[in-house]
């Protein structure tokens, strides 16, 4: 495990027309940072960072700060390299782009680690609960951020009974663009098409403030809905608190939270029902283990977060396969005590073409790759095309 060579890839693919939008921005392209570790023996790991903003941060944090220090190492174990790596950027870095930088590292040398033992990240974690998981899809994303009842309305309708087909019967959809009157009708649309039998869950992306999450925390509850992930900005715990408090819908969020020590005063403060670790933005495994043992001692469970390439899904189903049920049950359900996974339904070519075997929904779930390291092979020629730096 003494490391060689360190590159990073900034991938970029333009959505043209098929360009969408959340609550906070539109998304014409499809971008993320896949780090390749190399160990002395000629082993490679792969990791993901640089998803959220622009990749190159990411990208540079990677090439001129941390990788020089792995390079150094006489052995690079990851999680002695992830708290190293973290300590030697304390004072500058405990947030944001250099903890991202971290977590691409500390997942490609669990990957490299498993490669090397000829076992899966989830085996050298503890071993699985489960070789599958259940998925649900995200989709209800804007395709205008103009509302037109007669247009918006049918298509929405249209999109969630094509994922119905498709074998998912819990689906994400976004609200939080337009004024809760309109997003009122979104939602009665989605619930009116999928039935009652359907899980449902919304996300806002941070888009209200506290008095306004709980005017639409309340149109959720009242179309049964299981779940209001980040109704107010990560910063504002007591208004996560507020909603939690005033609504019956489960309150999820942290998807823009880094380390053990952001999530312990986001669980302790916001009061959350369900975490969101990235494993590609908040440490990687190594973090995301000890974020997952302080949620269960509070009573709240653990649901990855989801968003980049393949490598990331990849990371989030080792990561869901050893998640024990929270609270135990003799029959596990989906979301309420198990873990789920997610799978976003808008196009994603960093997803769904980079690898030499896609992964597929099954009978609504994702396997886990059973294969050593993350179980996945990436198709490098697509790499290539995808890549920009």
């Amino acid at each position: 495990m003494k490391i060689e060579r360190i590159d990073t890839f900034v991938l970029r693919v333009p959505l043209g027309a098929q360009r969408f939008y959340s609550s906070q921005s539109a998304f014409p392209e499809r971008t993320s940072m896949l780090v390749r570790v190399t160990s002395t023996d000629g082993a490679v790991g792969w990791g993901e960072g640089g998803q959220y903003g622009p990749a190159e941060p990411v990208k540079a944090c990677i090439d001129e700060v941390l990788a020089p220090q792995v390079l150094a190492m006489p052995e690079a174990m990851p999680a002695v390299v992830a708290e190293t790596l973290y300590a030697r950027t304390r004072d500058f870095g405990q947030k944001g782009t250099y903890v991202e930088a971290i977590s691409a590292i500390d997942v490609a040398l669990w990957d490299l680690l498993g490669r090397t033992l000829g076992a899966p990240v989830s085996t050298l974690l503890g071993g699985r609960f489960r070789e599958r998981v259940k998925a649900y899809g995200t989709s209800g994303y804007y395709a205008d951020p103009e509302f037109r009842a007669d247009r918006d309305l049918p298509s929405l309708a249209a999109a969630v009974a094509g994922h119905l087909a498709d074998g998912f019967d819990m689906l994400k959809m976004k609200i939080g663009l337009l004024p809760i009157a309109q997003d009122a009708a979104r939602i009665r649309t989605v619930r009116e098409t999928v039935g009652d039998e359907v899980v449902l869950l919304a996300d806002a992306n941070h888009a209200y403030n506290a008095a306004t999450a709980i005017r639409m925390g309340r149109v959720l509850d009242e179309h049964g809905f299981a779940c209001f992930e980040e109704p107010v900005v990560p910063e504002d715990r007591t208004g996560y608190s507020r909603v939690r408090s005033a609504v019956d819908v489960p309150i999820s969020g942290g998807e823009a939270e880094f380390t053990r020590y952001g999530f312990r005063d986001f669980i302790e403060q916001a009061r959350v029902d369900i975490v969101q670790p990235d494993l590609c933005v908040c440490g990687g495994f190594t973090e995301t283990q000890r974020i997952a043992t302080l949620a269960s001692t509070h009573g709240v469970r653990t649901v990855p977060h989801v968003w980049g390439s393949a490598v990331a899904l990849a990371a989030a189903l080792h990561m869901c396969s050893v998640l024990p049920l929270s609270p135990y049950t003799l029959r596990p359900v989906p979301l309420q005590n198990e873990p789920v996974i997610e799978f976003d339904r808008t196009p994603n070519p960093l997803r769904d073409e980079l690898l030499a075997e896609p992964f597929r929904l099954r009978e609504g779930h994702l396997d886990v790759p059973p294969g050593p390291g993350l179980g996945i092979e990436i198709d490098l020629e697509r790499l290539e095309r995808y890549r920009t730096a």
